[in-house]
């Protein structure tokens, strides 16, 4: 039965379901924000790269150059909760501008900065602006589109994901090949300036507001709380080349006994009528929330981490070019984009059913590459290994917009930008798990035995075994949903034309 986030407080006059009139502009306006969310997640991996260029030109140390990369996951992860709720009481058109404006404020800086200090804090900076962007269009699909169309715009907001994570490698790679110079990685940053004008511009037209709710103020006190509870536990693992996982690994305890206490306070402000930062009845009754924020973690501790495994077995280990290692993997996100796109008009039919597939195909996909990269001759291994690629992102594109469809389907559009932002932190928590353990793993084999096929073969397992306790996560859901509307086959003509009840039958 679909659950519903009521109580005192809740109501937003600007965001009612019953007063949806569709927008002329909606699909135009969902473009512009898919552009915008493309160059915030294409700049996490598209910077990797350029780290050994980076570090020449600066002059840097590799802990000062992994700065660059982890830093800016570090502020994107942070801002994700407290900018939904922003969004949601303030107005997310006003809050996703400035962000826009702001990301390319700080693309600017960190493609002029004349040294390694002001980069990372560039980095920071374009890390906040990012986060301030993307819960914003999750919540914008929320509010703009209905019933299929809203699967159709979740499935095309999959395939920006997808592409954006998985391209990263190879865009950079081919902006560095274009540039010729030791300065070429400046242009990683200011490429998003033109586009990022272009978006503001479009985005200031087509962006519809959203009345500032009569209940708008926001939780401090937590937003301090989250905060340091997810830098605690991000921060050992942004710094896990150097040591930080040894040094700072009682910091993921302070991070959960901190959370604890924000949770123990949402549900008090809950208890009183007030409005929290995030409403823990996200997680208790409103249907499929819980399991799908679990689902997409466990994802992205395996997806975000084989790409800096695949571009350190193939750069260090086969000595391919940037460009050439970014071609290596360009397979998977071709099949990521087609099947996202897809999957956005089948989930209203088959539902979770096509996570598990989905992920189905991507264990395939990398179970096999693993294979082949372990027995296939290594000059050429990546290129037999394509089309099994392919087939983990297909299998990666039934995975993406499907579940983000699925876990934020019934949540109010009140709530859309703090759900929409909690479901991103955990990805981002899973992203920064696996980038910071898969390359530590790969790491270790190789100082032990200096066998690169050895240690592609070894990182790969484990993202494998991330992606199968998804899969089982996924597949409960899947047969607790089939359980469920089973008995309600035949339901009243009354129920069947509920737009609350209707899935049930």
């Amino acid at each position: 039965m679909t659950a519903s986030v009521s109580g005192a407080g809740d109501r937003d006059p600007g965001a009612r379901e019953d007063e949806y009139e569709p927008d002329p502009h909606r699909w135009r306006a969902l473009w512009v924000t898919l552009v915008a969310g493309f160059m915030s997640l294409l700049d996490v991996t598209i910077v990797a790269v350029a780290l050994p260029t980076v570090q020449n030109d600066l002059h840097a140390s590799a802990a000062q150059v992994q700065w660059v990369v982890s830093g800016y996951a570090l502020t994107f992860a942070l801002a994700l909760v407290t900018a939904g709720r922003l969004g949601d009481a303030l107005d997310r058109r006003r809050i996703f501008l400035l962000a826009l404006c702001g990301f390319v404020l700080f693309s600017a800086a960190c493609g002029a900065a004349p040294n390694i200090t002001l980069l990372v804090v560039a980095r920071l900076a374009q890390g906040l602006a990012a986060g301030f962007m993307a819960p914003q269009n999750s919540a914008f699909i929320q509010q703009l589109f209905r019933g299929a169309e809203r699967g159709r715009a979740f499935g095309y907001f999959g395939a920006t994901v997808g592409i954006s994570s998985a391209s990263g490698p190879l865009v950079g790679g081919t902006i560095l090949a274009l540039a010729e110079t030791q300065n070429g990685w400046r242009w990683i940053f200011y490429v998003n300036i033109p586009i990022g004008i272009l978006a503001v511009l479009l985005a200031h037209r087509l962006l519809p507001r959203t009345r500032r709710s009569a209940k708008g103020q926001v939780d401090v006190l937590g937003v301090l709380l989250l905060g340091l509870g997810v830098f605690a536990l991000m921060y050992p693992l942004v710094q896990a080349e150097a040591g930080g996982l040894a040094r700072l690994w009682w910091m993921f305890f302070v991070g959960l006994a901190v959370l604890t206490v924000f949770v123990r306070r949402q549900r008090r402000l809950v208890a009183r009528g007030a409005r929290p930062l995030l409403d823990p009845r996200l997680f208790t009754t409103v249907r499929g929330y819980a399991v799908g924020a679990g689902v997409g973690t466990l994802y992205f501790i395996g997806f975000s981490g084989v790409w800096l495994v695949f571009a350190l077995y193939y750069q260090h280990g086969l000595h391919f070019s940037p460009l050439r290692s970014g071609l290596a993997v360009t397979p998977f996100a071709l099949g990521s984009a087609g099947a996202a796109v897809v999957a956005g008009r089948l989930v209203d039919r088959l539902g979770r059913l096509l996570t598990v597939c989905g992920l189905a195909g991507v264990i395939v996909g990398l179970g096999g590459t693993a294979l082949l990269l372990r027995f296939a001759p290594p000059d050429t291994a990546p290129w037999i290994a394509a089309p099994v690629l392919f087939i983990g992102g297909v299998g990666g594109g039934f995975v993406v917009s499907p579940n983000i469809t699925m876990t934020l389907r019934d949540v109010p559009v009140r709530m859309a930008g703090a759900a929409g932002g909690a479901l991103q932190t955990g990805q981002r928590l899973g992203a920064a798990v696996g980038t910071a353990a898969l390359p530590g793993l790969f790491y270790l084999v190789l100082d032990q035995n200096d066998d690169y096929q050895s240690a592609v073969v070894i990182a790969l397992s484990v993202a494998l075994v991330m992606m199968l306790t998804s899969l089982a996560l996924a597949a409960y859901d899947w047969r607790r949903d089939r359980r469920t509307r089973e008995p309600h086959k035949k339901c009243p003509e009354e129920v069947a034309n509920s737009p609350v009840h209707a899935r049930q039958c």
